[in-house]
């Protein structure tokens, strides 16, 4: 009896001893290696998709400023005017007779890429564009360097 306890506590230990084995560790180091494969790439393109849609959020936050100029003023600003008339009374003709107080915007975002956010009036796809030349800072491009505007 007291031999089967001896044996019995001898198997324990040997149980409560044991390790992974260097098959088992490469196993997980591959299954890793094949998730950050398959996730990474997905993860890495985030950022810039954020970007974009930062963008087009600020762009549709910029025509609403610019439609309640209209609304107030019976005119979107002049291509000279700019932006900048949402935020101060432009002093340039058509100076605006109902300019409301306080501007349209508390001040003019730059767009995710640091740069500014360019104006057309006439627009060229609609009476007014409001854009950004995305990554590259020129006009057109594609994917993450594509112009996004007040048009998509």
């Amino acid at each position: 009896m007291e031999a089967t306890l001896q044996n019995k506590k001898q198997l324990f230990k040997v149980r409560s001893h044991g390790g992974f084995t260097l098959v088992e560790i490469m196993v997980v180091i591959a299954i890793l290696g094949i998730l950050a494969a398959l996730i990474v790439p997905k993860v890495m393109s985030r950022p810039d998709e954020a970007r974009r849609v930062a963008a087009h959020q600020e762009i549709g936050t910029i025509m609403q400023a610019l439609k309640l100029y209209r609304l107030d003023n019976g005119r979107y600003p002049t291509q000279e005017q700019g932006l900048r008339s949402l935020i101060k009374k432009p002093s340039t003709d058509p100076v605006p007779n109902n300019w409301r107080d306080g501007g349209y915007l508390a001040h003019l975002p730059n767009d995710p890429w640091g740069g500014q956010y360019q104006y057309l009036n006439p627009g060229v796809h609609g009476e007014i564009d409001v854009f950004s030349y995305g990554a590259d800072t020129k006009a057109g491009g594609e994917g993450n360097d594509s112009d996004v505007g007040s048009w998509e």
